[in-house]
């Protein structure tokens, strides 16, 4: 059995010509959002649960509002593929769970591949949390959403 957790970053600032695209922070909005949903995340989270962030700004930010070590991953960046996001969570043979913190589209292509949804038209709302398990029944693998939460409900 495996959970993968995917948490796209908080609300950031906008593109801007003077501000690069991985230098763009959480505005004080995100802020919240990345706190809100931070705490909701420490009393769920298991134990031994590996962390890893895209190097943006942005989604270090969102993280760090979590409290616990994380390893940024180059394949999370924007304009990284679901396969890339697959790969360096090792699902869905890795044992275990693996929190995501990442950017769109990617996050929303890789669950409607996970669900068999068009892709194109899957979006995840900034700070909002998808927590998906692999798990095997009756020699079938199965992917089931255990939970969706936004932090505006939090």
């Amino acid at each position: 059995m495996m959970d993968l957790i995917l948490w796209r970053h908080a609300e950031a600032e906008d593109e801007r010509d003077e501000v690069e695209d991985l230098a763009r922070a959480l505005t004080p909005r995100g802020e919240k959002q990345a706190s809100r949903m931070a705490t909701w995340l420490d009393r769920q989270l298991p134990e031994g649960l590996r962390v890893l962030v895209s190097p943006a700004r942005r989604t270090e930010q969102t993280a760090q509002a979590l409290g616990r070590k994380f390893k940024h991953r180059a394949e999370l960046l924007p304009g990284g593929t679901v396969d890339d996001l697959l790969q360096v969570a090792q699902w869905p043979t890795g044992r275990g769970a693996v929190l995501i913190v990442g950017h769109q589209p990617q996050l929303g292509q890789t669950i409607a591949r996970m669900l068999g949804l068009p892709s194109n038209d899957f979006t995840i709302r900034k700070g909002a949390v998808w927590w998906l398990r692999q798990r095997q029944r009756e020699g079938v693998d199965q992917t089931t959403v255990l939970t969706v939460q936004s932090p505006d409900l939090l």
